[in-house]
């Protein structure tokens, strides 16, 4: 549906790209771009480019264009099984790959390997995403579940529905925490000051709550075992970012770097769950990678 906006006076002088992506949060800069190049915006009537100024008083007209649909495919990617059964696959997910097709990365995901490794997944997630009942973040290793059928899936969005899921990570935040253990029940939105981050820190949002252990403590920085009873988008991050604890390597959130890291120090490390194929509750771990071990190696 197109879209018209008058430029306020306190956007004057600001890009047209950059007006419009913070007018429409929902859509990603180079989408915007894109459509800018194709004359789908309009400034006054004209077409414009992403980098003219916006004056005060101008109606600048937006026609989106929609994307094509993006599906899963089949690619012979090497990925670590911690646990299957009939129902259910818990995978190793190695830190740096995206879970699924999203804009820009349609290649190298962790559907497109298990769609080879086992030929069909649950379809009640979408053709973009089969198989997917939860998501770990592109940069955040461990173990994740995935559901073979359409049935567990079923299940296991119920069972995550009713908090009876169990998960653990590993996170190294910034500075001494001072207690030992901690319950942080604060709602996560998208942070109004920059689309590519949650906040914790509002009002509003959907609730949130995470739990944490302390297991390690160095001079500057600090180990816990997090629970998370939730299972928002950045929780951790968030949440840690809301209490002055940034997760190490977070600079999205404020974090410090952490020594031979290029990624944020978070890893899924285990998971809890009942079975759907057995009815049994099942426990999978996966041991905290070799970069991880060699950070905390060098603060000791």
């Amino acid at each position: 549906m197109p879209l018209s906006l008058q430029v306020p006076l306190d956007a004057e002088g600001s890009r047209l790209d950059h007006y419009l992506a913070g007018q429409m949060a929902e859509y990603s800069r180079s989408r915007i771009q894109g459509w800018i190049k194709t004359g789908r915006v309009l400034v006054n009537g004209l077409p414009a480019k992403s980098g003219d100024s916006v004056r005060a008083g101008q109606l600048v007209e937006v026609s989106p264009a929609e994307l094509p649909a993006l599906r899963a495919f089949a690619e012979e990617i090497p990925i670590e099984i911690l646990y299957e059964d009939a129902s259910v696959i818990a995978v190793n997910k190695p830190p740096g790959m995206v879970v699924h097709s999203g804009a820009g990365n349609s290649k190298g995901t962790l559907v497109n390997a298990l769609l080879h490794r086992f030929g069909t997944l649950s379809t009640a997630g979408g053709e973009e995403r089969p198989g997917i009942v939860h998501r770990l973040d592109r940069g955040t290793s461990g173990v994740m579940l995935v559901a073979r059928t359409d049935a567990a899936h079923r299940q296991l969005a119920a069972q995550f529905n009713r908090r009876t899921v169990e998960k653990h990570y590993i996170a190294l935040v910034r500075g001494a925490v001072r207690q030992e253990t901690g319950r942080i029940d604060k709602p996560i939105a998208r942070d109004p000051a920059n689309r590519l981050r949650m906040t914790a820190k509002l009002a509003t949002g959907r609730t949130a709550i995470s739990e944490f252990r302390v297991t390690r403590r160095f001079e500057k920085f600090t180990l816990l075992d997090v629970r998370i009873l939730t299972g928002r988008t950045h929780q951790i991050r968030a949440h840690m970012a809301a209490i002055g604890h940034p997760l190490a390597g977070d600079s999205l959130y404020g974090g410090p770097p952490a020594p031979e890291l290029n990624r944020v120090f978070l890893h899924s490390r285990d998971i809890e769950f009942d079975s759907p194929a057995t009815g049994k509750r099942v426990r999978v771990e996966s041991p905290l990678p070799g970069d991880l071990e060699a950070v905390l190696a060098v603060l000791l």
